[in-house]
C-alpha cells in the first residue's frame, strides 16, 4: 500500500502500512469490545491502533474514523465476537437517481453520513460534535455514530466538517442565504469530502438535514457519481424526531465514547418525554446519567449544605450481570420508570439520596414520596444510553464514575467531605 494522508482532530498525518506496522511494535492488543483490525493475522481494536500509529489519544478521535483510515490502508476490519467482516458499501453508477425512504437496503450500505448543523449552539467554541445543542441534532448525532461509518457536519458556514474539529459560534443558515451561495456551499463540501474520503464515484452518502442541504450537496456530488440517500425527505422536524427515537441505534461499550454521550447535556431528556416511550428503544442493559436545573441546585446545596452545581449530579447502570454470573432482566426502562421514579425511595439510591436531601432542606421528618416525584420531574432531565454486552457494564461504571465523578454518587467514588454528609442524610431518613 502506499501513503495515505488524512487530518485528524486539526492535525495532518501521513501513514502508511508499513508505519502502523511498525509503531505497534512492543505493545500487545487491548480487550476487543466491537470493532477489531486485523494487523498480520492479530485482532486489535481499531482505536488502539490507530492511536499508537499517530501518537493522538483514544478519546480524541471516532471508532468509525479508525476504521475508515485503517481500511484504505488495505487492512480488514471486523465486529464482534464472532469477526464477520464489515461489507464494503458497492459501487453505484453514476447518475443512479435519488433514493427514496422506501428503500432501506441502501442505507445499510452507505459510505459515510451526514449531518446538518443546527441553530442552537454554545456560546464558546468546541468539537463540533459538541458545540450543536439541540435534541434534534443529538439524535443525528447519536445515529450517526451508530452506524459505524465515518461522519461528517454540514455547517452552513464551513461547508464539510469531521466530528472532533473545533468550532466557534456562528450565525449562517443555509435556507436564508442566496442560490449563488449554496451553489458554492455545496461545490465546496463536495471538494471537502473528496478531500476526507476519496473519490466520490459510486459512494453512496446517507444525509439527514434540510431540503437546502441536501438538493445543494445533491447537484455538487451527483455529476461526481456519488448517489445521495435522504430517508427522511418530505417529514417535519416531529417526524424526524420520532424516527430516531424508534430506530434501533447500535449501542457501544467504549468508554471513552460512552463518558462523551453522557456528559453531553444535549442528550438529555425529559422525564416525561422518556415516559411517553412506554419503553420504546430502553428495553435493554445500559448506562444513564441525571442532570439538574439551576433552581434544583439551589434546593439540593440548601439541603446538603455544600454547593451542587447545576449540571450532571449522578451516573449508574441497568441491567448488569450480576457477581454470581446470573443474567439480570433489569433494563434501562424499568430502572427509570419504577424505581427511579417509583413510589417507594427504598428501591433506588438516586431517590433515597435526592429524597434525603429535599427532606432536610424543607425540615420534614420523612421522605414525602409524591413531592419527590414532583420535584424529579420539574428539576431533572436524564441521558439514556443502551449498551449491549451486559457483562462489561459493572466495569464500564466503574471506569465511567472515575471520569465523570458525579457529586450524588457514593460508590466507586472518593468519600468526600460533600458525600460523608449525603450518607448521613441517608441514613437519618431511612425508614
Amino acid at each position: 500500500m502506499g501513503t495515505i494522508s488524512f487530518t485528524l482532530t486539526g492535525r495532518r498525518f501521513e501513514l502508511s502500512d508499513t508505519d502502523v506496522r511498525k509503531r505497534l511494535a512492543n505493545h500487545h492488543p487491548d480487550k476487543i469490545y466491537q470493532y477489531w483490525v486485523d494487523i498480520d493475522g492479530t485482532r486489535w481494536p481499531v482505536k488502539q491502533v490507530l492511536a499508537l500509529a499517530t501518537g493522538l489519544a483514544k478519546s480524541e478521535f471516532q471508532s468509525q474514523s479508525a476504521q475508515h483510515l485503517l481500511v484504505k490502508l488495505g487492512f480488514s476490519v471486523g465486529k464482534g465476537e464472532a469477526g464477520s467482516l464489515i461489507p464494503a458499501g458497492p459501487a453505484r453508477p453514476a447518475g443512479t437517481p435519488f433514493t427514496s425512504p422506501s428503500r432501506p437496503a441502501v442505507p445499510s450500505a452507505a459510505d459515510v453520513v451526514l449531518i446538518g448543523c443546527v441553530k442552537s449552539k454554545q456560546t464558546c467554541g468546541g468539537p463540533a460534535k459538541e458545540l450543536y445543542t439541540s435534541p434534534y441534532f443529538a439524535k443525528m448525532r447519536a445515529y450517526a455514530e451508530s452506524t459505524g461509518k465515518p461522519w461528517y457536519i454540514l455547517s452552513a458556514e464551513h461547508g464539510l466538517v469531521a466530528p472532533d474539529e473545533w468550532l466557534e459560534p456562528y450565525d449562517c443558515y443555509l435556507a436564508k442565504t442566496g442560490p449563488a451561495y449554496q451553489a458554492r456551499w455545496g461545490q465546496k463540501v463536495a471538494q471537502q469530502l473528496e478531500q476526507a474520503v476519496g473519490p466520490l464515484r459510486g459512494r453512496i452518502l446517507d444525509i439527514h438535514a434540510g431540503s437546502t442541504y441536501v438538493k445543494a450537496v445533491d447537484a455538487a456530488v451527483s455529476p461526481k457519481g456519488a448517489v445521495i440517500v435522504d430517508q427522511l425527505k418530505g417529514m417535519t422536524i416531529g417526524q424526524r424526531l420520532s424516527w430516531y427515537l424508534h430506530k434501533k441505534i447500535a449501542p457501544t461499550d467504549n468508554v471513552a465514547e460512552i463518558v462523551v454521550q453522557l456528559s453531553d447535556r444535549s442528550g438529555a431528556r425529559a422525564l416525561d418525554d422518556v415516559l411517553e416511550t412506554a419503553g420504546s428503544g430502553l428495553r435493554s442493559p445500559g448506562m444513564y446519567s441525571w442532570w439538574v436545573d439551576d433552581a434544583g441546585a439551589k434546593d439540593l446545596s440548601a439541603g446538603l449544605e455544600h454547593e451542587i452545581a447545576p449540571g450532571l449530579i449522578y451516573a449508574g447502570l441497568a441491567g448488569a450481570t450480576r457477581k454470581s454470573g446470573a443474567i439480570s432482566s433489569n433494563t434501562l426502562w424499568g430502572r427509570i420508570s419504577t424505581m427511579h421514579l417509583g413510589k417507594n425511595n427504598e428501591f433506588s439510591t438516586l431517590r433515597r439520596s435526592i429524597g434525603s436531601v429535599l427532606a432536610h432542606a424543607y425540615g420534614q421528618p420523612t421522605i414525602d414520596e409524591a413531592r419527590l416525584t414532583f420535584w424529579m420531574h420539574a428539576h431533572l432531565r436524564v441521558v439514556l444510553i443502551p449498551v449491549a454486552n451486559a457483562h462489561t457494564l459493572n466495569a464500564l461504571e466503574t471506569d465511567i464514575l472515575r471520569e465523570l465523578d458525579p457529586p450524588l454518587n457514593l460508590a466507586k467514588v472518593p468519600r468526600t467531605p460533600l458525600r460523608q454528609r449525603l450518607s448521613a442524610l441517608r441514613k437519618q431518613y431511612a425508614r
